[in-house]
């Protein structure tokens, strides 16, 4: 359908009163009939009447505006203007007075539809008045008018003035509405978001920059309904979340509290404007999160105790919403983990008796393990590995691991029993069956290594279990070992495995020696193969008594002895009877056995070649070796049969002798050489940390050259510590034997001030 044409388009030259007659009916109609149609021809004869008034240079003396001396194309805009704000104050009273029965959503359902029909209406007009936006209202809004607008920006500022601020104003009647409404969709019920996003966005639409009418602004959004929704909302969670905590666990709570803040994301994108999100979500965070944190604190060691994961979950994403949420878990965290490991260990050590001695190493390092596993584990899953809760971890395994009911104040007892462990894995009997179990085992081994405090004392009892394992090549694989040495080398640098690698190398280079020396003298009586180890790189010592070396194998060790002078001039062989071994074969039975034994029994045992019965004293004077040694090695050929001690001091060989196996093992540890080993392993890490101390003084004075004393202590500790924790003590005494040997000297007139010698 189509505006009738009872009225006749007015001429070019028509006076103000029959041009405006004409527009008015067909603005009208746009703004109140636009359903029924506009004709092409109408709307054209529409923006024509209107074009024509504007570019009309007639003066009308008539002018109601009173512009003085402005003439013109400048006052028939005017003209148009002002009978145009006429319009819409008129008609805007008529829809304003219709609202003054309505309320809630009818009152809602009203105006979201009067403004569909007005806004869409007010499009149609803006274009008809083209020419007045283009021309009369720029030109006045460059001469600085800012209370001039282009028609559809004019019909908003109408609007706002003559209907919303009114409606507004009367018991805030439309905030009000849509704040009861989404209180209802918050108690559970269903509601018109369409319709609530309607109304919202004629607020945003409302909102004016009088600089530039083509920039939204939000002013008209938050005075009238983003101010008041988040008060609402605040106060809505606030006795909402204190009667939920008053009938429900915390548990309970923290679900509602994540569901509750899902909802009101989900609000922001359906129905209100994306700039509330930040306001809104901050203050919800603030009533359900913030105001309740001290309770959340509280419950975190429950939910910690009772492996609630879910939970727990729940409460890091809470809390890790709002600033410092997560240093109380963290710090509680800490605690927990530490006491755990502190009672894993005390539970072993009670479970042993008190002699923490006595503790099984794997058992021991498993305990630790446990704790340290599931509680990263922890970590991983309810606090999304969090850098905080990662550095609660590890100062807390650092703690227990260090310090427990196993190491008593022995910071050296658990380097030693992971060492111990460690050691345990890689020799050839340790039930592992599958190469990739035992790499899992030694990944394990360095989970705890890190925590470690004294490394060096690991070195050095994982040095000393190495050579053992090589020298009685025991080793599991060549593989494992160096997969092993690879781990520490990444640990802790290349310094920290040079020693355990060189073994290796004098391992390969003795079995080419052994090789060489064969090929040289193949008509050696004896079988033979030498170990020739560097003494800087192997924790082992001579043994510091004499040994008398048996005639049956003086000749090859002369041979050898030569032949090594011979081919490495100048190097001296210090040898390791305490280390040897050898295999000795029976004559004097019916079955012939082969005894695998150490070097002081095959020492003893050969002299029964030549005698059927031997004194303490006569095997001491064949033998050199100390009466305190012999009589153990004596006791284990005893037990093992061998030999008969029927007398005092007088032990013959025993014809009777008989074994189940061919190959009897007789070389069982001796008691005095297992109880030395960590009085001999810490003595030797006491003394390589008093070198390491200086060597890092000189090393510091060097660079700097001239340093203080608490300074020079700090940087010492600092640059060291990641091998061992240094005593300060042991510091200032270093300092006091590097000022003695004049790596270092006082400066003279300045207090506790050292400077570098050259």
């Amino acid at each position: 359908m189509s505006i009738s044409n009872d009225s006749t388009m007015p001429p070019a030259t028509a006076d103000l009163a029959t041009t405006w007659a004409f527009l008015e009916d067909g603005v009208d109609h746009i703004m109140t009939k636009l359903q029924t149609g506009v004709s092409y021809s109408k709307y054209m004869s529409l923006y024509t009447v209107a074009y024509n008034y504007c570019t009309s240079s007639k003066i009308n003396t008539n002018n109601e505006m009173g512009m003085g001396n402005r003439t013109g194309a400048n006052l028939m805009g005017s003209d148009l203007y002002n009978h145009l704000i006429r319009y819409f104050v008129v008609h805007l009273k008529s829809l304003r007075d219709r609202t003054e029965n309505l309320q809630d959503e009818e009152l809602l359902r009203y105006y979201a539809a009067e403004w569909d029909r007005y806004t869409t209406g007010a499009n149609y007009i803006n274009r008809l008045f083209t020419y007045l936006n283009r021309h009369w209202v720029k030109r006045e809004r460059d001469e600085g008018r800012k209370n001039v607008y282009p028609v559809y920006t004019l019909s908003l500022v109408q609007w706002k003035t003559n209907l919303f601020v009114p409606i507004q104003q009367k018991h805030v009647k439309l905030a009000g509405a849509i704040l009861r409404l989404i209180q209802q969709q918050r108690n559970g019920e269903t509601i018109d978001q369409g319709l609530v996003k309607k109304v919202v966005e004629s607020f945003v639409s409302l909102g004016l920059d009088d600089t530039d009418t083509n920039k939204a602004c939000l002013d008209v959004y938050k005075e009238h309904f983003e101010a008041p929704f988040i008060e609402a909302t605040e106060k809505y969670y606030k006795k909402e979340s204190e009667s939920f905590l008053a009938e429900y666990t915390v548990s309970e709570y923290l679900k509602k509290a994540e569901e509750r803040l899902k909802e009101e994301e989900d609000r922001v994108d359906r129905y209100l404007n994306q700039q509330t999100r930040k306001t809104l979500i901050s203050k919800c965070e603030h009533v359900l999160i913030r105001e309740h944190a001290e309770l959340m604190w509280e419950n975190f060691q429950h939910l910690l105790d009772y492996d609630k994961d879910e939970d727990l979950q729940r409460m890091y994403a809470l809390l890790s919403r709002i600033p410092e949420g997560l240093e109380p878990l963290r710090k509680r965290f800490e605690e927990h983990v530490k006491k755990s490991g502190l009672a894993a260990v005390a539970k072993l050590v009670g479970e042993g008796g008190s002699a923490a001695d006595s503790l099984d190493p794997k058992t021991y390092v498993d305990a630790l393990l446990d704790v340290h596993q599931k509680n990263s584990e922890t970590v991983a899953r309810s606090f999304r590995g969090e850098a905080g809760f990662v550095a609660s971890l590890d100062k807390a395994c650092r703690d227990f691991v260090n310090r427990n009911a196993a190491t008593g104040p022995s910071n050296a007892k658990s380097p030693e029993l992971l060492a111990k462990h460690a050691d345990l894995l890689l020799r050839k009997n340790n039930k592992m069956t599958e190469d990739n179990d035992l790499e899992n085992a030694l990944n394990r081994v360095m989970v705890l290594f890190k925590y470690l405090e004294d490394k060096d004392v690991f070195q050095s009892f994982y040095s000393t279990r190495l050579s053992k394992r090589l020298i009685h090549g025991v080793s599991a694989s060549d593989e494992s070992e160096s997969s092993m040495i690879s781990k520490l080398k990444e640990a802790c640098g290349f310094e920290y495995t040079n020693k355990l690698q060189r073994m290796f190398t004098d391992m390969s280079l003795s079995k080419d020696l052994s090789e060489a020396f064969k090929e040289k003298h193949p008509d050696l009586d004896i079988s033979f193969t030498i170990m020739v180890l560097g003494t800087n790189f192997w924790p082992i010592t001579a043994p510091p008594h004499d040994f008398t070396i048996p005639s049956e194998i003086t000749p090859t060790y002369n041979r050898f002895v030569a032949y090594y002078g011979v081919k490495h001039s100048g190097r001296k062989l210090t040898w390791l009877w305490n280390y040897s071994k050898n295999e000795l074969r029976t004559n004097y039975l019916n079955q012939k056995y082969i005894l695998m034994t150490s070097a002081y029994q095959m020492a003893v045992l050969v002299q029964y070649n030549r005698h059927d019965t031997m004194s303490l004293q006569e095997l001491i004077t064949a033998t050199s070796i100390p009466q305190q040694l012999l009589t153990q090695v004596l006791e284990l050929l005893v037990k093992a049969k061998v030999l008969v001690n029927e007398e005092t001091e007088q032990y013959d060989l025993n014809p009777g002798f008989k074994s189940k196996k061919i190959r009897v093992n007789l070389n069982q540890p001796i008691k005095a050489e297992v109880k030395s080993e960590a009085t001999e392993v810490l003595k030797t890490v006491d003394e390589d940390r008093k070198y390491a101390i200086q060597a890092t003084i000189v090393r510091i004075m060097k660079a700097r050259k001239t340093m203080k004393n608490q300074a020079l202590i700090q940087e010492v500790i600092a640059q060291i510590s990641h091998r061992f924790t240094p005593k300060i003590p042991d510091i200032k005494k270093a300092i006091e034997t590097l000022l003695e040997k004049e790596y270092i000297e006082r400066v003279d007139g300045e207090r506790d001030t050292f400077a570098y010698v050259a």
